[in-house]
């Protein structure tokens, strides 16, 4: 299971913490995102690789882009490959008109609770 904390980047501190599953696809963790903050889902979005810095590498877009065969994207990246370690990064954009922007980090590797329902929603803080 991995504990991954979710920042939307703005003025005001709006962070959410989820358990999730770590053989979950990106578009489930993207669902999942996009649902604890109270949006639906339906927008486009992408994730990027990340430095430690922050700095937006490759982009894994929500539907395949590419021209000709199989592509990178949300559905064929699982979360255990894209952030296999604790403290590993990725930028979050929802919707590209309002571009809402959030800083993804895999807070730590945890052990899976018996009965548990996930991906959870561990810790709420702000609101939109």
């Amino acid at each position: 299971m991995y504990k991954i904390r979710v920042i939307l980047d703005t003025k005001e501190d709006i962070i959410r913490t989820i358990l999730v599953d770590d053989h979950l696809n990106l578009e489930t963790l993207h669902f999942t995102i996009a649902k604890s903050f109270d949006f639906g889902g339906s927008e486009m979005a992408s994730f990027y690789r990340t430095d430690d810095e922050w700095n937006e590498g490759e982009e894994i877009p929500l539907f395949n882009m590419s021209e000709a065969g199989e592509g990178i994207y949300m559905k064929n990246c699982f979360i255990k490959n894209t952030i296999p370690t604790s403290g590993d990064k990725l930028i979050y954009v929802y919707d590209f008109l309002s571009m809402w922007t959030f800083l993804v980090e895999l807070g730590e590797i945890v052990d899976e609770a018996e009965g548990a329902d996930y991906p959870n929603l561990l810790f709420v803080h702000g609101q939109i």
